[in-house]
């Protein structure tokens, strides 16, 4: 080897010591490549397992999640702010045995993204604890674990109000989620009055449902444009969540919101049920019930409704209730069977997806309720596992093109629809940080 400059030959020394000094740059180099990709790929692997500020159950096997206010079974989990009423929230692990599971609480915004506060702003007692409360499935063909919990406990009690994620992980590992589910605590420093009434917006008259609302306050608003955020929703769908931010009017000690096309919704139809509280007999919507290894249900199928007139009918405005009227322990002696739901209907769009929904599944858009599509029998299917009850369902269509969920495509849209909806009024006092629920209403569309 020689030099590049002079043409002489390199010593046979100095060209070694050259060689192995590269040799070993190459492979610190290489170590260093190497080294960045682990990290990067740890990180991702920690981005895929973060919580997700939303109600999600991030198992398979993790069925049936349940969180409501104890008073009123089934209603939206809202608890007032140092008062005795509690959440129960519960779930199954179709998986069986005991797990360690734990559980904490985070405070949330508005938008549901992390406050970013000390847990000593927010919690008394513990960050975290275990969930000791579980049973066993007894008699049931499909074998799992039921876990329970009650909040505010003894160890874990929010101090402020506001938006909370609860999270649900194992071992005590906030790596291995296991459900996220969101809980809210008012302390009702303003009153809400709202009131229903028919859209006014001429082409939505009779399809469309209009939400107007009063806030009252003893204490003095500054400047409520920009302090106060006002979320509206309709029978506990987050997807139908409208956010305001200015009022119509603002008058001494209240705020009025009534602008003409602001909290408009499609007024929907009544939902569909059906009830397999007995596995011995077909009853409500149930067309056949298959008992081997495990139970199958079938559903009658359901046709496309867009099209007709208002139907009344009773449904329980999306929830679901878990019943067994062959033994005597709902939360452990009711077994799981595989639904089969069936639309006959066509696509609406080029590009999209059907979906059957409810407060069984919190509404959620996901591989567990998408429906698959038949050319043929022009007719979508899906199956579900659920646990005995009473359930309301409903088909909604997202469009891939616009990336906009069509609450209407199967179902039809009427003003005359009983609908619940939930106000929710955000105060950020000035030179805080954070944002307290300050007043939560509910208004149903057929109660006047």
């Amino acid at each position: 080897m020689r030099h590049r400059r002079t043409g002489k030959a390199w010593p046979v020394k100095l060209w070694n010591w050259k060689r192995n000094n590269m040799r070993k740059a190459v492979c610190l180099k290489l170590k260093w490549i190497c080294t960045l990709i682990g990290l990067l790929s740890h990180a991702a692997v920690a981005r895929q397992a973060d919580f997700q500020y939303e109600n999600r159950a991030y198992r398979a096997s993790i069925q049936t999640v349940q969180c409501y206010n104890v008073r009123n079974e089934q209603s939206m989990p809202v608890i007032a702010l140092k008062s005795d009423e509690q959440l129960r929230f519960s779930f199954d692990d179709l998986e069986g045995g005991s797990k360690v599971y734990w559980y904490t609480i985070e405070h949330c915004t508005y938008d549901w993204k992390s406050s970013r506060l000390s847990v000593l702003d927010y919690l008394e007692g513990m960050p975290e604890d275990r969930i000791n409360d579980f049973k066993y499935s007894f008699g049931t063909l499909q074998k799992y674990t039921h876990y329970e919990l009650t909040l505010p406990n003894a160890q874990v009690k929010p101090k402020i109000s506001g938006n909370y994620l609860l999270k649900v992980y194992e071992e005590g590992n906030q790596q291995k989620p296991v459900i996220s589910q969101r809980f809210y605590v008012a302390d009702h420093a303003v009153s809400v009055v709202a009131d229903v009434v028919a859209s006014q917006q001429v082409a939505l008259r009779f399809s469309n449902q209009k939400v107007n609302f009063t806030l009252f306050h003893q204490a003095p608003i500054a400047n409520p444009s920009l302090d106060v955020k006002v979320v509206v929703m309709q029978n506990g769908d987050p997807q139908t969540a409208v956010l305001n931010t200015r009022p119509q009017f603002v008058k001494q000690g209240s705020l009025v919101y009534n602008e003409m096309n602001s909290n408009d919704f499609p007024g929907g139809s009544e939902f569909r049920k059906f009830d397999i509280r007995s596995v011995r007999y077909k009853a409500q919507n149930v067309r056949d019930i298959v008992r081997d290894t495990g139970l199958s249900v079938i559903l009658f199928d359901d046709p496309n409704t867009s099209r007709d007139r208002y139907s009344n009918v009773i449904d329980e405005d999306g929830s679901f209730f878990i019943r067994n009227q062959d033994g005597r322990d709902d939360a452990t002696e009711s077994d799981y069977a595989n639904v089969t739901f069936s639309l006959d209907a066509v696509p609406p769009s080029a590009s999209g997806d059907a979906f059957v929904v409810g407060r069984f599944n919190n509404y959620v858009l996901d591989e567990r309720a998408k429906m698959n599509f038949d050319p043929a029998r022009k007719r979508f299917s899906a199956v579900v596992k659920l646990k005995q009850g009473l359930y309301d369902y409903k088909y909604v269509w997202l469009d891939k093109q616009i990336g906009k969920v069509d609450f209407t495509a199967f179902e039809g849209s009427h003003f005359e629809t009983g609908n619940n909806y939930q106000v929710f009024v955000y105060y950020k006092r000035p030179g805080s940080r954070w944002e307290e629920l300050a007043g939560y209403g509910q208004v149903n569309s057929l109660k006047k």
